[in-house]
């Protein structure tokens, strides 16, 4: 078992207790271990990042760039290697662990670039002989909070716009996937990145998340997981002056109209809902298909999920990887049996897969579930897992209407050939990513991305639109006259 140790301060450091990392598809012996480090060693990070803020924040752009792009190379150059690491704690398979590394890198080079293209604008002004412009300025420290789901692609989605900007980070990448974490935090070290500029924290949240949560330096709270998290950080922060960026839950829906390509719509549902087994926010949990073609649908759908192979991540033949943790396999399993309870009926899947050696994995079948009510629980709430519930609806109206009653509004796809209702549903669907005719899953690093209502709070992440939230806006006027 190898022994990791953390960033803080420009040095890797230990603690006296330590952290176990477990692969997901066999749970029986930790694969690494991390420090778990103390409420102390967190407020350590906070003074490294002060320090490293003062000096990052008055750092050419340019040497900004040059850190985070020779960064980037490190990553494509040691990109199997990273990968490995993190299918051997997500579980997720090496070509989905190739992609998210390979996309970790391409964070860093998109905002290399805009490093040095600077942020502001040039305004005119009513006085005479006098120009005025605004520019935008790093707002200090922030803490950075990213979930177990993506270990990698988050953490790159989070530093490398934040890092461009000249703010500071202390980092605390989920207790149960910190190798990956820690690989992005080496190649930006060994890049040149200067002491104290990015903190890594690993520890158990009851442990330090006084410490971390409640330090009087932060500026700003980046988070990604689950609305009770976020929601309990966002009352913390009530009566202070930080800001918060959160990406919560999602029930993201696909709609199939009547005169959609049902094969390629088959395809892309499948695709979106069982990817990385159903753990990414923006995965298709619901599919809303109109009344005509529900029946065929249903039957093509079933026979997509059929061709998947369950397994370890580690295997070239596995399309369905284990799911996280135990006790994330446990939760879905229960929500599984609760749809039942409530009424719907299991097409395929609906259990736990513990085929040979699987039997020590956090394995469950990919499942769809039809003869869902609107109220159903498994209609309503994030499930997180390869489930996917199919309700079938009179007309496009219809459609647009059961799309919009959830709570959540991340991502929602339609599938038609009709220009005119493909518009119709970009207006009309109440979510912040919308696609026509291709998944709900895959947006990239350039493009905007969030959600409405209980999936996110109004910054954006990704593209330029997330730098509203790690940067402030200065207004200067200059007189030139006499």
């Amino acid at each position: 078992m190898r022994t990791l140790e953390t960033l803080s301060g420009g040095e890797w450091v230990t603690s006296g207790d330590w952290i176990d990392v477990h692969d997901p598809a066999d749970v029986r012996t930790p694969v690494a271990r991390v420090p778990a480090l103390t409420a102390k060693d967190v407020t350590r990070a906070y003074d490294h990042a002060e320090r490293g803020f003062a000096l990052w924040k008055r750092t050419s752009p340019f040497e900004r760039a040059r850190v985070m792009s020779e960064a980037a190379r490190l990553i494509r150059e040691r990109l199997d290697e990273i990968a490995a690491d993190v299918t051997a704690e997500n579980g997720k398979t090496l070509a989905e662990a190739r992609g998210e590394t390979g996309k970790a890198a391409d964070f860093l080079d998109y905002y290399a670039g805009l490093a040095r293209q600077g942020y502001g604008t040039l305004l005119y002004d009513v006085r005479p002989d006098t120009r005025t412009h605004t520019q935008r300025e790093p707002i200090g420290v922030i803490l950075v909070i990213s979930p177990w789901n993506d270990p990698l692609i988050t953490p790159a989605r989070k530093l490398a716009p934040l890092l461009a900007a000249g703010n500071a980070a202390v980092f605390k990448p989920a207790t149960e996937t910190p190798l990956s974490g820690l690989r992005f935090a080496r190649a930006l070290h060994e890049a040149g990145l200067p002491a104290g500029v990015l903190n890594v924290v690993t520890g158990r949240t009851a442990v330090i998340e006084e410490a971390l949560l409640d330090d009087p330096r932060i500026s700003g709270i980046t988070f990604t997981g689950s609305n009770d998290v976020g929601n309990r950080i966002r009352r913390r922060l009530a009566d202070r002056n930080v800001r918060f960026q959160g990406e919560l839950g999602g029930k993201n829906a696909s709609v199939v109209l009547a005169d959609a390509d049902l094969p390629a719509a088959a395809r892309a549902v499948v695709a979106a809902s069982f990817g990385q087994a159903g753990q990414r926010c923006t995965a298709t949990s619901r599919v809303i298909v109109e009344r005509p073609v529900y029946e065929e649908f249903t039957r093509l759908l079933v026979a997509e999920v059929a061709a998947l192979t369950v397994g370890p991540g580690t295997d070239p033949a596995t399309t369905l990887c284990p799911l996280s943790s135990p006790r994330h396999r446990d939760g879905v399993l229960a929500d599984l049996e609760r749809a039942v309870e409530q009424g719907a009926t299991v097409l395929t899947g609906g259990a736990t897969d513990v085929e040979g050696e699987r039997v020590h994995g956090c394995y469950v079948q990919p499942t769809v579930l039809v003869d869902v009510t609107p109220e159903a629980a498994i209609w309503r709430e994030e499930v997180f897992g390869p489930v996917l519930a199919v309700r079938a609806v009179d007309g496009f109206g219809q459609a647009v209407q059961a799309v919009n009653d959830s709570g959540f509004g991340l991502a929602a796809a339609v599938f038609t050939r009709s220009l005119e209702r493909a518009h119709r549903f970009v207006d009309e669907a109440e979510c912040g990513q919308v696609a026509v005719n291709t998944t709900t899953t895959g947006w990239d690093v350039h493009l905007p991305f969030g959600g409405f209502r209980d999936s996110g709070t109004a910054y954006k992440e990704q593209g330029e639109e997330v730098l509203r939230f790690s940067t402030r806006v200065k207004t200067v006027a200059i007189h030139f006259g006499a």
